[in-house]
């Protein structure tokens, strides 16, 4: 199993890089990809993942970041390295009243535009989009149908929408990441969502600290070992056990290595 967000740079996990990865890979999770939230937290991450070989990042401004500081030079520099697999986490954040949406808009148009000039400058910064998306699906849907980006290489991470986000997502091109949510029992659409999803446009995730799924819930911080939980509910949720559920396993892996453009260890 493979972990595709989470934020080891969060304070949470502050030196403890090493040992969230030894327990991850203990349970069968083989690496994992930590998200950029900013262009500090961006370096931060590379910083990290260079030290760490079953760890690698993204490079992004988070929506819920738009109103602090940012370089796009520093970005910039974030997404050059070699262990940098996408852009990202970016997106809209309707849910919360600030920062105001105006500014979220006008930093993620800013974002857009400043990637689409990198990928047109260098082909080794044509990498996929992160996108973060709470309660925006038609804005960000609207917004990102501006652009060049082709819609195969953009996934919604942690789905908490309605079935019929996910359709709208899946008839758009993009691909969907489910995280504990999942597994909640408050969230039957979630899972709905992830038991219509075509198994090859699907990624897991555990978006730690954050959403501990069940049956560990309880426990906080969440590790990227936990989405294994993740990944076994959704089998569940489709039908599927014992070998089925196996291979289920390794078509998630194999999506995570064709989404992302790399190779497990």
């Amino acid at each position: 199993m493979f972990d595709t967000h989470c934020h080891l740079t969060f304070p949470e996990f502050a030196g403890r890089t090493a040992e969230i990865l030894a327990g991850a890979a203990a349970v069968g999770v083989r690496g994992a990809i930590t998200i950029g939230t900013s262009s500090a937290d961006s370096l931060h991450a590379r910083d990290l993942t260079l030290a760490n070989p079953s760890l690698w990042h993204s490079a992004g401004v988070h929506p819920l970041y738009s109103d602090q500081p940012r370089s796009w030079s520093d970005l910039k520099a974030a997404a050059s390295s070699p262990k940098c697999l996408a852009w990202g986490e970016l997106g809209l954040d309707n849910h919360y009243p600030n920062p105001p949406r105006d500014l979220q808009r006008r930093v993620l148009d800013e974002q857009l535009e400043f990637i689409e000039r990198c990928r047109s400058e260098l082909p080794a910064l044509n990498k996929p989009l992160v996108l973060h998306c709470r309660d925006a699906f038609d804005d960000l849907l609207a917004m990102l149908r501006q652009t060049s980006f082709p819609p195969s290489r953009m996934v919604f991470h942690c789905f908490t929408g309605t079935v019929d986000d996910a359709r709208k997502v899946l008839d758009f091109g993009a691909w969907i990441s489910f995280t504990g949510v999942v597994t909640f029992a408050s969230a039957a659409s979630v899972a709905e969502a992830a038991r219509i999803c075509p198994s090859d446009r699907m990624m897991v995730e555990t978006d730690s600290p954050f959403l501990t799924p069940e049956p560990m819930r309880k426990i906080r911080p969440n590790e990227p070992k936990f989405v294994v939980h993740v990944a076994q509910k959704i089998a569940a949720i489709r039908g599927l056990f014992g070998p089925d559920a196996d291979r289920f396993y390794s078509e998630l892996d194999r999506n995570a290595e064709r989404f992302f453009g790399f190779t497990m260890p």
